[in-house]
């Protein structure tokens, strides 16, 4: 059963998500009112997913993400952003702390427990193309030469990371490729841990600030380099 911990600064809010949650016959372990006691409850009751609110008094949402995520051990809790606005600055600054994604409070209540099970599975809950979306809309252009973070990263690792910023599913980035699923999942995997990336939300944020996506080019058109193997150790 997946456990979860409700954060919201308005009781009535509160109170619906946990009654909805538990008639869908989800635990909830527990409930926020702030930011300060999520983080708390966060460490004690180790929920599997954190519904979290933005605007709190106090510590906000966006700064109890940052410190749960830090402090957390592995496997770290999956947080789901809610949010009164759909492009919100600070939905992407969630994404890039390690979010799973993000729901708009008016959801419906099947989308919010499918959302819920996406998100415990360890999926972005944005829909790629929402994903880039959001992107577009608060990053500034970045600079045309990739971060020398990327350095570390093989020419197949470096063309996986830019497709996933194009918003392309593993299916369609292995088509491309003309490689398995799995090698993908395998390529995506290796350069998550060399970049200290925990969600698919951040590497599609770090595809955009290393300058592999550009705003307004979301299509890759580029040919994808040889895969040159396993890097030697």
């Amino acid at each position: 059963m997946i456990k979860v911990l409700v954060v919201d600064d308005q009781v009535l809010i509160r109170a619906g998500l946990a009654a909805l949650l538990r008639a869908a016959g989800l635990e909830v372990v527990g409930e926020a009112a702030d930011g300060e006691e999520a983080v708390r409850l966060a460490v004690t009751l180790r929920p599997d997913v954190i519904l979290m609110d933005i605007r709190m008094p106090g510590i906000s949402g966006l700064t109890a993400t940052e410190r749960i995520l830090a402090a957390a051990p592995d496997p770290p809790p999956k947080v789901l952003i809610l949010t009164t606005f759909d492009l919100d600055e600070y939905v992407y600054n969630a994404l890039r702390l390690g979010a799973g994604g993000f729901l708009l409070k008016d959801t419906p209540p099947e989308r919010l427990i499918a959302a819920i099970h996406t998100v415990a599975a360890g999926d972005i809950l944005l829909a790629p193309a929402a994903a880039r979306r959001l992107i577009e809309a608060f990053t500034e252009p970045p600079a045309p030469l990739p971060s020398p973070s990327l350095d570390r990263l093989t020419g197949r690792e470096t063309e996986v990371l830019r497709l996933v910023g194009h918003a392309l599913s593993n299916k369609e980035i292995a088509e491309r490729l003309s490689v398995s699923e799995g090698t993908v999942k395998t390529h995506l995997n290796r350069l998550m841990a060399k970049l200290g990336l925990s969600s698919r939300a951040q590497v599609v944020v770090v595809s955009y600030d290393a300058g592999l996506v550009r705003p307004g080019h979301s299509h890759p058109t580029a040919t994808p380099p040889p895969d040159p193997g396993p890097t030697p150790s």
